[in-house]
């Protein structure tokens, strides 16, 4: 029987059925105040991007000619170019086989291994270069970047294909199996074409990680794009050598979302989720059980050993007198506000438009959300100048303002509070919300009552891993913060900047401290996502 009509079947005589559970009167693109609202979000989600466009056409040909086709610009592409394709491919391959190994293999301690090669992704990138530079001083050049990159970034390809694998239907390769194929052509012909989404998906977050990181690079002295667009801007404000340089990496990072897109493409995959009926018979490894074991120990040693050593050194050679600091305590109370306040902002412009994606799926939905995605995948840098030069020139009362900080970390971190409030939207169905007006709620109230109430879970998990981003986020909130803000990660910057390595060392520990539980959440919830 179908839900809608038993509901709408038991309605008291007279009774109406209310159009939105939203409230408002319905379009056949959903309610009007939702459309609305979603277009003015989407608007502000563009200003980056309008930004680019608009100091690229202010500048004559001449001009961007000169600043382009330098060899100043030809060193930062090549330095950029060689760290993408190095690293992605090298995480990639720590990403797969870390996953294939902690959940389709007899690993010893599969388990512990599973979140241990998660716990990178809890210690910030400029963080990691701290600790190298601690160990070899002299580290630097595309290899340091190198280095730290991938130390700092294969979990976001692991994430992703660990959720993935532990999810994926066996009967695929018990079918292939019986066919005589051996387990290695089972996993290169069956299970990796199946693992294609995340991959690409984990690869693509890398390569913009790697474009948007300043931090880490500017601490081996390392030149990128990024870089180069922050120190150009320190020296000129705003200039047009800055601009240019941050248009050409926008240009990069919509190159990166579309070859993401190709590489994506329409091809249906096998089932995940929770109508698999057996569990998957892990490999015997065998003799391969000791090298996976001493592969996986020394990769933990880099990603984590390393840097939680050196900050840990760092903070016993400094004694109890670092802790005493009162910029500490300042440090933490305000990335703590920062942070709540960033994610509840991002959350809430979020709902709308995980709501029409949800319940009003349509190309204008799918339009007005993949915008965000687009000017999310900005570097923090590019957003950073977007906002200081609209708000010097058309809000000057708003600039350098919280105000403006955290509309930066709503531009940033946005899709992360909507990936997640889509499932738990997608969970909450039409027909409850129906059924409550077909009891006499009214359609605000049947909304409170039963959607925002089954969707608050996810909608706390999405605003966690905003959080997470804004605790580790350095770049927008050097350029943004107001005169006398101090957070961990801009107090951790300037010690280190000093060469103050051991008074840099408690903040590094306390961001590593407030991003381990959220790091454990984003592994939970992907693993979960996989399963629905």
């Amino acid at each position: 029987m179908d839900f809608s009509t038993s509901t709408a079947a038991a309605q008291p005589p007279g009774a109406k059925v209310r159009r939105s559970a939203a409230g408002g009167r319905g379009t056949r693109l959903g309610p009007w105040p939702v459309v609305a609202l979603c277009t003015l979000i989407a608007a502000f989600s563009l200003l980056p991007l309008g930004y680019v466009v608009a100091a690229t056409a202010n500048t004559g040909w001449d001009t961007i000619i000169a600043l382009v086709f330098r060899p100043r610009v030809g060193e930062l592409l090549f330095n950029t170019l060689a760290l993408v394709l190095i690293t992605v491919p090298l995480c990639l391959v720590l990403g797969i086989g870390g996953a294939w190994l902690a959940e389709r293999t007899s690993l010893a301690g599969h388990k512990a291994w599973s979140v241990l090669l998660a716990a990178p992704l809890a210690i910030p990138a400029f963080v990691n270069s701290y600790a190298w530079v601690s160990a070899i001083p002299s580290l630097g050049g595309i290899l340091g970047g190198v280095l730290i990159s991938v130390l700092s970034y294969f979990p976001l390809v692991y994430i992703p294909v660990a959720a993935v694998l532990s999810r994926l239907d066996p009967a695929l390769e018990q079918s292939a199996a019986s066919l005589g194929l051996g387990p290695w052509k089972v996993f290169f012909r069956v299970v990796l074409p199946q693992l294609r989404l995340a991959a690409a998906g984990g690869a693509l977050l890398v390569a913009l990680h790697l474009l948007a990181e300043y931090g880490a690079f500017a601490m081996i002295a390392f030149d990128t794009f990024t870089t180069a667009i922050y120190d150009q801007f320190r020296s000129t404000f705003n200039g047009s050598a800055a601009n240019m340089l941050a248009g050409v990496l926008v240009l990069f990072c919509l190159l990166l979302l579309l070859a993401e897109s190709k590489t994506r493409g329409r091809a249906r995959y096998a089932r995940v989720g929770g109508g698999v009926q057996s569990n998957p018979q892990r490999l015997a490894l065998g003799a391969f059980q000791l090298p996976a074991q001493l592969g996986l120990i020394a990769l933990s040693a880099l990603a984590l050993g390393v840097p939680l050593w050196h900050v840990g050194r760092w903070i016993i050679a400094g004694g109890a007198a670092i802790w005493e600091r009162q910029d500490l305590l300042d440090a933490l109370l305000q990335t703590l506000g920062y942070g709540l306040a960033g994610a509840a902002a991002t959350t809430v412009l979020a709902f709308p438009l995980a709501y029409l994606a949800v319940r009003h799926p349509g190309p204008a939905a799918k339009v007005l959300e993949a915008v965000n995605y687009i000017s999310s995948s900005m570097p923090g840098i590019v957003v950073a100048l977007a906002l200081v030069t609209i708000t010097v020139h058309n809000v000057p009362a708003i600039y350098q303002t919280s105000v403006v900080l955290v509309a930066a970390y709503a531009l940033l971190f946005m899709p992360r509070a909507l990936v997640n409030l889509r499932a738990g939207l997608a969970q909450a169905p039409r027909e409850l919300d129906e059924a409550a007006q077909a009891l006499g709620k009214p359609p605000f109230i049947a909304f409170l009552r039963v959607t925002l109430r089954l969707s608050a879970p996810a909608a706390a998990g999405g605003a966690a891993l905003v959080f997470l981003g804004i605790v580790n986020e350095l770049t927008a909130t050097l350029l943004l913060a107001p005169n006398g803000t101090r957070t961990l990660a801009t107090q951790f910057w300037a010690l280190s900047s000093e060469i103050d390595y051991m008074g840099a060392a408690p903040y590094a520990l306390l961001m590593i401290v407030l991003s381990a539980p959220m790091t454990y959440l984003l592994f939970v919830q992907s693993k979960k996502a996989a399963g629905q």
